[in-house]
């Protein structure tokens, strides 16, 4: 999947062997383009989808090798994260590779994307901040998958439902709002405007926050309901990245996986209340 392209050289620490043999390329007005290659679980949008957005906003070129067949399908997802010469091993997916460069963590991914795509800004303070703004999105999402997994990530929802109705209570009715209540403020206090998050231009950690919302809506249509009248600012900047033309080209298309009960942002009726 060929986008516009955005790309600069990689600059991270060296990763032999592996990485050699799974580099792909892609064409562009007559030349050879390195392709950034993600390697998510396929079917599902899962914590790959806070890096699908980058990429697409970027118009990128990129591969989503877990549902790509061709490109290697869940088995070369399996292959990445089980190959033996990896000097630094990551430890689950989305795992990004370009090149030599392989790195794993959403919020890492996307430092190292956020130069070189033109999403974050290059004064450090504002970088730095744009981080950390990515890494308490981690953290609500981290909180809203274990609302239908509080006790075993490796057993089923259904034996640890009386132990989730408690954890999504909570979610539901403290942290969604001190979490959304505080991005609310981070634009309201924004000294460039409340249309992003970090000075006058977009950011990964907007896209991020969209793909929170649009995560939360799904899995708690009844409480976001309730609280989104009291976040104004952070439904405006959800709605502003959903109609960017690149990010509206990708939700109408095929590569937008549908929301589902095997991702991180479930939708079961009695956790919403």
């Amino acid at each position: 999947m060929a986008r516009a392209l955005f790309l600069q050289p990689c600059m991270s620490s060296l990763v032999p062997n592996a990485a050699e043999a799974i580099i792909a390329s892609t064409w562009r007005g007559g030349s050879k383009v390195l392709a950034y290659r993600l390697y998510y679980w396929p079917g599902i949008q899962g914590r790959g989808e806070f890096v699908r957005l980058a990429l697409e906003a970027a118009g990128a070129a990129w591969i989503d090798v877990g549902n790509d067949a061709e490109a290697g399908g869940v088995e070369a997802v399996q292959a990445l994260l089980k190959a033996r010469d990896e000097v630094h091993p990551p430890f689950a997916p989305p795992v990004l590779v370009h090149g030599r460069v392989v790195v794993a963590q959403v919020a890492a991914i996307l430092q190292h994307l956020g130069p070189r795509l033109g999403l974050v800004a290059r004064d450090a303070n504002a970088s730095l901040w744009t981080h950390q703004l990515q890494l308490t999105i981690a953290d609500v999402v981290a909180e809203a998958h274990d609302t239908h997994h509080p006790v075993d990530m490796g057993d089923w929802y259904r034996n640890q439902k009386p132990e989730a109705l408690r954890r999504a209570r909570v979610f539901r009715e403290a942290r969604m709002p001190k979490f959304l209540g505080w991005f609310e403020s981070v634009l309201a206090r924004n000294p460039k405007g409340p249309a992003h998050l970090v000075g006058a231009r977009l950011s990964y950690a907007d896209l991020s926050l969209f793909q929170l919302v649009e995560g939360l809506r799904y899995a708690f249509p009844r409480a976001m309901a309730r609280l989104e009248p009291g976040i104004p600012l952070v439904c405006a900047q959800a709605a502003r990245v959903h109609d960017l033309p690149r990010i509206a080209a990708y939700l109408a298309s095929p590569r937008r996986l549908p929301f589902n009960e095997d991702g991180i942002f479930r939708h079961y009726p009695e956790l919403d209340g």
